[in-house]
């Protein structure tokens, strides 16, 4: 590869190219008719239930708040990998510019983030309205909702700030083909020149620090709610409970069990080739999965759902 601009930072080429999912013609053509659908569903049912619970007063709750806000870093976090993933499936060589790939990198590892926070905050939430109920709302006021928010959100931009800034410090001399289908950090860090032990160990703490952190979050959220659980007297209660936090640990199940998987190992383990289909679970699959995990488990939401109907099809009758 020749050089197109070299500095003291080191190697800076003008673009990557993007190897994809496959090589092969008839399996992209294939993997573009599963994979638009999947998105086109992941976005609209995260728009969708982000506009859901703005526009039924009902749904103005803190549990909603934060559920609309984990709706909306999916869509974002998603759409910041799966539009050109899809263009590119279709076309004989992908590159992505070297400014574009900083910013998808950037965008992607911070929403990624963020949202295991978030996902750590709604933990706090259910223990709160489970363990609390009658002080739900005071206990948790719009203050300590948006402070939550915001610690998500900053906790993200400061993870993705570090390993943007120490990936994009490498030289990349030895080749401009990245072995992903987006610009994702091990990958990076397999084509570059330099020595990447101080950005694996940066990978393993800074990842690992958030994701342990709001995991231990919210195994203590839930053995307080499991406590709460045990302690109530109605059977009805206890299957309210159970509803209201199966939704949520499935969700916490699949997006943690495929972070750790990719980042929190050795880089001496990183099969980069099967690691792709992995990548695409979290990239595009989870986030389709998490507007129907939570709509066909929650009674209030598919009430929601028939109301806003019903209003749209027959604006003339009552509810």
């Amino acid at each position: 590869m020749t050089p197109e601009n070299v500095s003291g930072a080191g190697v800076v080429p003008a673009e990557f190219i993007l190897l994809g999912i496959t090589d092969r013609w008839d399996l992209r053509l294939t993997l573009f008719l599963v994979f638009l659908p999947v998105y086109l569903v992941s976005l609209m049912g995260n728009v969708g239930m982000v506009l859901l619970i703005r526009g039924d007063a009902r749904l103005h709750t803190p549990m909603y708040f934060f559920l609309a806000n984990l709706s909306l870093l999916d869509a974002c976090y998603s759409s910041a990998i799966a539009p050109k993933m899809l263009v590119d499936l279709l076309l004989p060589h992908a590159t992505i510019p070297y400014a574009a790939c900083v910013l998808q990198m950037f965008a992607f590892s911070g929403l990624a983030d963020a949202e295991c926070c978030l996902l750590a905050a709604m933990a706090y939430d259910r223990y709160v309205a489970i363990g609390n109920p009658l002080l739900y709302r005071t206990a948790m006021s719009r203050r300590l909702c948006l402070t939550l928010l915001g610690a998500s959100g900053m906790g993200g931009a400061v993870s993705a700030f570090i390993h943007t800034t120490f990936t994009f410090r490498l030289s990349f001399c030895s080749s401009r083909e990245v072995n992903s289908f987006f610009c994702d950090i091990p990958p990076l860090l397999a084509i570059s020149c330099d020595d990447t032990s101080l950005n694996e160990l940066l990978l393993f703490a800074v990842c690992g620090f958030i994701q342990m952190t709001t995991m231990l979050a919210i195994v203590v959220s839930y053995g307080f709610i499991a406590g709460a659980v045990i302690r109530m007297r109605s059977a009805e209660g206890r299957r309210q409970a159970a509803s209201t936090c199966g939704s949520h640990l499935t969700a916490v199940f699949m997006l943690y069990g495929t972070l750790i998987f990719m980042y929190l190992r050795p880089s001496s383990s990183y099969a980069l080739d099967t690691d792709k289909m992995a990548s695409v679970f979290y990239t595009l699959v989870i986030p389709a999965l998490n507007p129907l995990i939570y709509s066909l488990r929650n009674k209030e939401v598919k009430a929601a759902l028939r109301r806003t109907w019903s209003r749209s099809c027959c604006p003339g009758r009552g509810p």
